[in-house]
């Protein structure tokens, strides 16, 4: 039986759940495969500590270069993570020749169009599935299962750290610092949680979504991206009166002209599919032109599910080169030159519903106030509760809008904070009826 020689860098998380893979699951990929994978490398830092997983002593090194130098290593698997020495490892595996196979989401959002046009220009794979979604074979449904359509919206739950946080503070209750530490203590979230709750993460992988579901070059700093840390237990509160659930929302629709492209606290009605994904698990809805809607869910994160999408690669690459048919499947699902920029709307000109909650001090006329400015800039109130009184005498104002646009509603709360009546800044939260 021929052999695909594999030579993997990174023996953490996914590094053990890729291997253990290989080696437990040899015989299935064989009968699929119709060859051996190989692991004949494991490169890493540390090759003493338990994985979990038995390999032979054999094929464990520290010496990156070794694996990548091979001649008898055809495809190289990074998963060291982060932008250096991943990049480096990932520029000399092209170099020499070698396919490659990555989970790296954020050095392909940051480094993905020097990254392809090396692969290109060498003739081989890239394969990325595992950089969004975890087990959730996203990446190659929309390139091949969903080829036929035109993508008009895309609604992501991608950070299973913050889809976390906000179950838990909208299930149980509780601050975001103390949910977020619980969420630590359990191994969600990592030390630094910044990519995390502060959106950056699920924009690294809105980016690569863009780049495959739209044929645009790989942009990251064209997302808008906003976390969770500022949400409170008292606003998940009012959204529940109103009959929403918030969720950290990816979202990318087009309209024919241009793309949105953002990343950020949603509000979504408590019926829908979406917001009913809850704890770490992620979830993608598509809407096709021809295929309707359609739902991904599963886990977004982890050694296995991670692993899973890691090998499932790794078998796309080598059938490739036991067919001799390297980009068959182009690397963004589009030929290369048809990929082409898009305009990306900017926030500003946004349409779509809001969450207020203004704090003001309990006197006549401060609803009033705060309507007319918002009817001066094309604003309407759908709905509005008034809450009682705080400790400072202060009144919660809460209220859903109407369709309006963002510009105005930025400079409708600008001159409602400046409003004498008014204690606090006043919180914004966009609403999605549509997901």
């Amino acid at each position: 039986m021929k052999k695909i020689r594999v030579g993997l860098l990174g023996f953490g998380t996914v590094g053990s759940g890729t291997a253990k893979i290989l080696l437990e699951n040899k015989d299935v990929l064989d009968a699929r495969l119709g060859a051996e994978l190989e692991l004949k490398w494991i490169g890493d830092l540390d090759v003493d500590s338990d994985r979990g997983v038995t390999v032979d002593r054999g094929v464990l090194t520290t010496d990156a270069k070794q694996v990548i130098n091979d001649p008898e290593v055809d495809i190289i698997v990074e998963l060291v993570g982060g932008y250096e020495p991943a990049k480096s490892f990932i520029l000399a595996a092209i170099e020499n020749g070698k396919h490659v196979v990555t989970a790296n989401k954020a050095l392909l959002a940051a480094y993905g169009e020097e990254i392809f046009a090396a692969a290109s220009k060498q003739g081989v794979e890239i394969g990325f599935e595992a950089s969004v979604g975890g087990g959730i074979p996203l990446l190659r449904s929309i390139k091949e299962g969903l080829v036929a359509n035109r993508i008009h919206r895309l609604f992501g739950i991608l950070n299973g750290t913050s889809n976390y946080i906000l179950t838990k503070m909208t299930n149980e209750g509780g601050s975001f610092s103390e949910v977020l530490k619980e969420a630590q203590d359990l191994g969600y979230a990592e030390a630094d949680p910044t990519f995390d709750v502060e959106g950056v993460d699920a924009a690294h992988k809105l980016t690569i979504l863009l780049s495959i579901a739209y044929g645009v070059p790989i942009d990251f700093k064209s997302v808008y991206t906003e976390g969770i840390s500022k949400i409170t237990s008292l606003d998940i509160a009012f959204m529940k009166e109103f009959g929403y659930r918030i969720k950290l929302l990816a979202i990318s629709k087009d309209d024919g002209n241009s793309i949105e492209a953002r990343v950020h606290p949603t509000l979504i009605p408590e019926g829908s599919l979406l917001a009913n994904v809850n704890e770490a698990y992620n979830a993608l809805y598509i809407s096709g032109d021809a295929v309707g809607n359609v739902m991904f869910y599963g886990p977004g994160a982890g050694m296995m599910p991670t692993g899973s999408a890691v090998v499932g690669d790794l078998v796309d690459v080598a059938r490739n080169i036991l067919n001799n048919s390297m980009g068959r499947v182009p690397y963004f699902g589009y030929q290369a030159d048809r990929v082409k920029p898009r305009t990306i709307k900017s926030p500003r000109d946004l349409m779509a519903k809001y969450y207020f909650r203004v704090s003001a001090h309990d006197r006549p006329g401060v609803l009033s106030k705060i309507s007319g400015i918002l009817g001066e800039n094309d604003i309407s109130i759908e709905s509005v509760h008034q809450k009682g009184r705080d400790l400072v005498g202060a009144v919660p104002i809460v209220m859903i809008t109407h369709e309006a646009r963002e510009a105005a509603v930025y400079a409708a709360l600008s001159r409602i904070d400046d409003l004498d009546v008014v204690k606090d800044k006043t919180v914004m939260i966009r609403i999605e009826d549509w997901a």
